[in-house]
């Protein structure tokens, strides 16, 4: 066994806070996790885990070695990601989280083509709105709707987006048209919740200056694809950024509404870990993603790939 297998798995150990869970990522059994950590602390001569009924627990020590094997681990990667870089081949494991709507529109589409282009690479995606720690939990990569304001994260913009307030012909004819952001208090705003509670405002632009207004309704859920349904059969107005509504905003069967407030940059875009090297896998994937997203025509649906 190598030594790097050792020190991986001990510090993934750590992070998961227990062998089964690690061992799910590793591939193995939580006996064999069990097993690399016991020869890891025979070869030390250390105690770097306390292990009981309730869970694990590293020792003073235990925490020490781990902040020095997680920056071996993190040269180590940059070290391998500096070679890949520069060959045509990619290999590896990419694992991407992405918000659930659009990873399911505008990433799974696109993932086996992708995986054509590069058959030895593994890869794992998770659609959730839930915003993940790339670090914490492992990812390579995130798509994210908005601002990233994270020093430790690098964020390269794939393409512009904006949010907009929009609704149905028909329920404009019904409840009026808003003309200033006031008037939403006056209209069934269905919003996103956030662990049960509802997004209550929504932000805007006057002469410059972010303006939050309170917003209500009778309707409110953590899926933005049902938020968005549920506006397409109008029940109420939303909140939608573009990349989501264009095809029925050219159709017709939506409209925008309270565009001279413009809503503050919702744009799509790439997050990774800050690191010296970037992975060619990552690397790839973000170009392949942004290409595809300039296309002329993409977001109206009138390119298929």
């Amino acid at each position: 066994m190598s030594r790097y297998t050792e020190i991986r798995s001990f510090a993934l150990v750590a992070e998961k806070g227990s062998f089964a869970a690690a061992s799910v990522i590793e591939g193995v059994t939580p006996v064999v996790m069990g097993r690399r950590l016991d020869a890891l602390e025979q070869r030390l001569g250390v105690r770097l885990m306390h292990r009981s009924t309730r869970g694990l627990t590293l020792t003073d020590l235990g925490e020490q070695f781990l902040e020095q094997c997680k920056q071996i681990l993190k040269d180590f990667e940059e070290a391998e990601a500096s070679i890949s870089a520069q060959r045509k081949v990619v290999r590896g494991h990419l694992v991407v989280s992405a918000p659930a709507a659009f990873g399911r529109r505008h990433v799974a589409p696109h993932a086996l083509s992708f995986k054509k282009r590069y058959p030895e690479l593994k890869l794992s995606f998770n659609f959730t709105d839930s915003v993940v720690d790339l670090v914490r939990e492992g990812y390579d990569m995130a798509l994210r709707i908005g601002e990233v304001t994270d020093p430790n994260y690098v964020a390269v913009r794939l393409y512009p987006n904006r949010r907009v307030v929009c609704g149905t012909p028909e329920y404009f004819e019904r409840h009026g048209v808003p003309r200033v952001p006031e008037d939403l208090a006056r209209h069934n705003c269905l919003a996103f919740n956030l662990q049960g509670g509802q997004q209550r405002g929504w932000t805007f632009l006057r002469d410059g200056r972010p303006l939050a207004v309170r917003v209500d309704g009778d309707l409110d859920c953590n899926d933005g694809e049902l938020l968005f349904n549920w506006v397409k059969q109008g029940w109420g107005i939303g909140w939608r950024s573009t990349w989501e509504i264009q095809p029925e905003l050219k159709r017709g069967e939506l409209v925008t509404v309270l565009n001279e407030f413009e809503i503050p940059s919702y744009d799509i875009q790439a997050v990774y870990q800050q690191q010296r090297y970037l992975p060619a896998k990552v690397r790839r994937f973000i170009d392949y993603l942004r290409a595809i997203y300039n296309t002329p025509g993409y977001w109206d649906g009138e390119v298929q790939f």
